[in-house]
């Protein structure tokens, strides 16, 4: 899948150090304004337990992660949708993005300069939001006034349009993003070839230092974050960004240790990968033989050949049906045979729904 998530912030908030420690690249992160001019892109692995007990069940000779994509994108300032700092350069390369990991700074440190001089994450959250808003109501405003001239015709589709944009622009003179306002199934599908940046999906990184991590990690500013989160529906993952860049240079083994001292089940960046995964609608299939057992990436609602194109053309093409067994069942009897003579394995056909976890085999003839 190509899908990816945009790394977004106020400069000096923690992103670049957030995006080495996420793709182990080493990504200039200096401190001072725009150490990252263009948009770096990162792929990572997306960790997964069930990956390694199959691993474990099938003893395979190769396994296989699915990945996931993050672009970093240099800092935004006040005034941005106007052209300040690098301007719109920033928010053409939000608009490529699918989902938005908004980097937020939750602790204070006297050696790192914040941009306005304090450390304020709701302020930073409103500079960065109101930028997307302006950005947005300038071509919502400028797709307003050819429809409404249409309108004036009473045509049909116009008029539609109209009270869709309408609905839009109320809200975001008010403010708020777009992707506060609920739509039916319609108008989404006439809303999302608009392309506005306040409808992509959310998630909030809250910074935090050393200290909070091993107190726990919910200090004042993280609360704050949470609670406004909280009014567009979103989700925050903390992160102490200095450590889990340290984390990242160490193999799986010191990595468990290194948590383990510091009283962390599981790092923050692996929460974030899985969240960030989740946010796009993404599930995970496997595919499971002596030769290899692999992860693939897959968007939640594709039917069974679809799913089987991630893998192949021809097998998309030449789709015949896919044995299928949960992860669940294929774990519970300790082998396909066992699942199959438990009458747990399945053959699917084209209309089948993939869910995720499926262990999949597909037939196909070309």
């Amino acid at each position: 899948m190509s899908l990816t998530a945009g790394i977004v912030g106020l400069p000096n908030v923690g992103k670049s150090t957030l995006f080495n420690a996420i793709t182990k690249a080493g990504v200039e992160a200096a401190n001072y304004p725009f150490a990252t001019i263009d948009p770096n892109v990162g792929v990572v692995e997306v960790p997964d337990e069930r990956l390694n007990k199959l691993t474990e069940l099938v003893k395979p000779k190769k396994t296989v992660p699915t990945t996931f994509e993050f672009t970093d994108i240099a800092g935004i300032v006040k005034g941005a949708s106007k052209g300040e700092g690098l301007g719109n350069k920033f928010l053409a390369n939000i608009r490529q993005v699918d989902a938005i990991c908004h980097v937020v700074r939750c602790f204070e440190d006297d050696n790192i300069t914040h941009v306005s001089g304090k450390v304020d994450p709701l302020d930073d959250v409103e500079t960065i939001n109101l930028e997307l808003i302006f950005a947005d109501l300038e071509s919502i405003e400028k797709r307003y006034t050819r429809i409404s001239k249409i309108a004036r015709t009473k045509d049909k589709d116009a008029l539609y349009e109209l009270a869709i944009l309408d609905k839009i622009k109320e809200t975001l003179e008010a403010g708020k993003s777009a992707r506060t306002i609920e739509f039916t199934p319609e108008e989404e599908v006439y809303v999302k070839n608009l392309f506005l940046l306040t409808t992509k999906p959310v998630l909030y990184v809250a910074n935090i230092s050393e200290e909070d991590v091993i107190a726990g990690g919910d200090n004042e500013m993280v609360q704050a974050v949470r609670a406004f989160a909280a009014t567009e529906d979103a989700e925050v993952v903390t992160v102490c960004a200095r450590i889990e860049e340290e984390v990242a240079e160490l193999d799986d083994e010191e990595k468990a240790e290194f948590l383990k001292e510091l009283g962390i089940e599981q790092s923050g960046l692996d929460q974030l990968i899985q969240k960030a995964y989740t946010l796009l609608g993404l599930g995970t299939y496997f595919t499971a033989g002596e030769k290899e057992v692999r992860a693939w990436t897959f968007k939640l609602g594709m039917k069974a050949p679809q799913t089987a194109g991630i893998i192949h053309s021809d097998f998309e093409r030449g789709f015949i049906r896919a044995e299928t067994v949960s992860y669940d069942d294929l774990l519970q009897y300790g082998s396909m045979q066992a699942a199959k003579e438990a009458g747990r394995v399945r053959l699917e056909g084209k209309d089948y729904v993939v869910q995720d976890g499926d262990v999949m085999e597909f037939r196909f003839n070309v």
